[in-house]
């Protein structure tokens, strides 16, 4: 038995004992895949039902080789979405550019704030140090939710270790499209599909060490999860995997995964 098939195993209860479910398709979906995870959750997803209709939304960060390697395993032009804030790190778009060529991602989308938006919001490019919140507003949410308008359904690389928000997801998820402001733009919903949701860091490392995916560079200089620079810090040793996101704020989500969802579970 693998890893991957393993954790389904164990997990399989703890991920259909959700919240009354709202919306006859996510019912639909986690009773016809029920305790699916990693490589086969993703090509039924890819394949069969949102064709055509779905995207990967990667940062490139420390963990993200593991998702995109499935993922082009699969289907390469697979639409993916990296979301360039103007404030990452440069080691990050050169490991973005490293990615793309190794495992042949042949759609990788950058999206980036809107200039408008910057003149408006954060014209001296502070804002990250005055309100954090409202400079990821700016810088991903809004972006993000500009690139996924025509898709159905996004694919993340979250796990339920990361964040206490995320303890409880599940392996799909649907969710108000949360929209950009324009007339229309927030209506109906979107799915949110999470195939990597049980894994921990083991399996993650495993994985990785496996298939001989290529890290990120500054894994190696103590940064265990890697956002945008004025925002990412070293982790001491023996520290938690998210201590060095946002150090000193009470805030661990940028934001783009904690819109409400239809079902009222995993953020």
């Amino acid at each position: 038995m693998t890893v991957l098939q393993l954790k389904s195993h164990e997990n399989r209860a703890a991920a259909m004992d959700a919240p009354t479910v709202l919306s006859s398709r996510l019912e639909s979906l986690r009773l016809t895949y029920p305790g699916l995870v990693g490589p086969d959750l993703l090509e039924a997803m890819i394949k069969t039902e949102f064709p055509g209709k779905i995207a990967v939304v990667s940062s490139f960060g420390s963990e993200s080789a593991v998702l995109l390697h499935m993922v082009a395993e699969i289907d390469p032009t697979t639409p993916v979405i990296f979301l360039n804030t103007g404030k990452l790190f440069g080691e990050t778009l050169r490991y973005r550019d490293r990615l793309q060529e190794r495992l042949g991602l042949t759609d990788v989308r950058a999206a980036g704030p809107h200039p408008a938006d910057l003149l408006a919001k954060d014209p001296n490019g502070a804002l990250w140090n005055s309100n954090p919140d409202a400079c990821c507003f700016v810088r991903k949410v809004l972006p993000l939710e500009r690139a996924l308008q025509g898709f159905s359904a996004s694919i993340t690389g979250r796990k339920r270790f990361q964040t206490n928000a995320r303890s409880a997801m599940h392996p799909i998820e649907e969710e108000a499209v949360r929209g950009t402001g324009e007339p229309g733009s927030a209506s109906g919903t979107r799915f949110k599909i999470n195939p990597l949701a049980f894994l921990g860091q083991e399996e993650l490392e495993a994985y990785t060490e496996t298939h001989r995916l290529p890290r990120h560079p500054l894994v190696k200089d103590g940064y265990l999860s890697i956002g945008c620079m004025p925002c990412t810090e070293r982790v001491p040793e023996g520290g938690s995997y998210r201590d060095g996101r946002w150090v000193g704020r009470d805030k661990d989500e940028c934001g783009i995964h904690t819109p409400v969802n239809t079902d009222g579970d995993g953020i």
